[in-house]
């Protein structure tokens, strides 16, 4: 057993989209628990230097890599890349991805296509592409430490809530995140025999920059809507990161983790019935 099966000391992880909002508050968890990483941007390239540059002040190796996820090409181009700077892989953290809120029957087909390409074809193949590394990685620590159990490589696919529960305006996001759950939980069971675990997170209301677009968004009217009475920050989604890409989550694979401040567990119903009165929801 190891000293502190929670360290990522040492860990080699890719982050993908992470030059804001959540896989920023991921990137920076992994390397604050010793973890060196590479991470992904498409468009927030400040941000993504700026992630790196807190990062290298910790003393971690960290490297930020332009990428266009909806194209698969890239997706191999950036996993290729990463483990070159890298030097290997211990962990894939699967990020990015776009939403937006649109009634279904005005849905364009480019819209469709957009949203698909990056969700659930940007993560399958960053996934396809980065097994082989993880593979890889495990013989090599097989043989440097031939004495010390292996627990294996670590995928993470972010989902959503809106994979498991329905909300108006989202048919197409929430369609995407439904699929990452599905083709997640059938490479887990893949993937068994390579010792390479495949878990999702599925995130309910956490406060990003672009939550701040919205005019009328504030920090207390983001609390009121969360039954746990506060609205998760990216750094809470980094905590769980951190253990999922650790070696104390060695047993756990197949999983799709909720992490929403009992938003899904909580039902809809929030008046109180009438005394004999029951509702069948």
């Amino acid at each position: 057993m190891l000293e502190n099966p929670f360290s990522l000391e040492n860990k080699l992880i890719l982050v993908v989209g992470a030059g804001t909002g959540i896989g920023r508050g991921v990137a920076l968890q992994l390397a604050q628990q010793g973890a060196d990483v590479a991470l992904s941007y498409r468009g927030s390239a400040q941000g993504a230097m700026e992630v790196v540059e807190e990062i290298t002040s910790l003393g971690r190796r960290a490297v930020a890599l332009q990428a266009d996820l909806s194209r698969v090409e890239e997706c191999r181009r950036l996993v290729t890349e990463a483990v070159q700077f890298l030097g290997g892989l211990d962990g894939l953290f699967n990020n990015a991805g776009l939403t937006f809120t649109k009634d279904f029957l005005k849905v364009t087909e480019a819209e469709f296509d957009q949203i698909y390409h990056v969700n659930i074809r940007g993560q399958f193949f960053t996934c396809q592409t980065a097994i082989p590394y993880l593979m890889e990685r495990g013989r090599e620590l097989r043989q440097r430490f031939p004495d010390r159990p292996w627990a294996g490589g670590s995928i993470v696919n972010v989902s959503s809530v809106h994979g498991s529960a329905g909300f108006t305006g989202h048919s197409v996001y929430a369609g995407t995140k439904g699929a990452i759950n599905a083709f997640s939980r059938e490479l887990a069971v893949e993937l068994l025999p390579a010792h390479i675990r495949v878990n999702v997170l599925a995130p309910g209301t956490i406060e990003v920059p672009s939550y701040f677009i919205d005019p009328n968004y504030t920090r207390d009217m983001g609390n009121s809507v969360v039954p746990w009475g506060r609205v998760g920050l990216p750094e809470d989604v980094g905590y769980l990161a951190a253990y999922l890409m650790s070696d104390a989550a060695e047993f756990m694979t197949g999983h799709v983790l909720c992490f929403d401040g009992g938003l899904t567990a909580k039902m809809a119903i929030d008046a109180k019935p009438a005394e004999g009165t029951r509702y069948k929801p």
